[in-house]
């Protein structure tokens, strides 16, 4: 099987295979880390809408939709059994009737408390598996990473 090199940030070839290796790892590891919380029935659009409006709300869904890059009518879909479940609640905008403010319940922050904790507690797991030198590799490799799942100014 062929190498074809692909360019990096400091135009050094790197192997398909070394980026095979790297997307599957994160892939394996993210389905795994989605895995430990699956008995909530939540969506990843839910799970991402949910993040968003704790980081950024209270929100309008026009800007929700924005920030998820998706359109209204889809965001207001995914929105709408977090209402009915009680996670986000609803509040008419005084300014415009036709709008409404965005925010989590204690319930939604609950939820989300919870599943993270058990997204944590399987990657303590794993982690405890490691060995010091590893461990110390991967911290110093955060860095990196935080860096690669920035998602660029113009989304690509």
């Amino acid at each position: 099987m062929a190498t074809e090199p692909t360019p990096t940030g400091a135009d050094r070839p790197l192997p398909a295979e070394d980026l095979a290796r790297l997307r599957l790892a994160v892939a394996r590891l993210h389905r795994q880390l989605v895995q430990a919380s699956t008995r909530l029935d939540l969506t990843f659009a839910q799970l991402s809408a949910l993040a968003r409006i704790e980081e950024h709300g209270p929100v309008r869904l026009v800007d929700l939709a924005a920030r998820e890059g998706v359109a209204p009518p889809s965001m207001n879909r995914t929105l709408g059994p977090l209402h009915a479940d009680g996670l986000i609640a609803k509040e008419p905008d005084p300014r415009d009737r036709r709008s409404a403010w965005i925010t989590l319940t204690e319930h939604g922050r609950t939820t989300i408390a919870q599943i993270r904790a058990k997204r944590s507690q399987l990657l303590a797991d794993r982690m405890a598996r490691l060995s010091a030198e590893q461990t110390a590799t991967l911290l110093a490799a955060l860095p990196v990473l935080e860096l690669l799942a920035e998602e660029p100014p113009d989304g690509g």
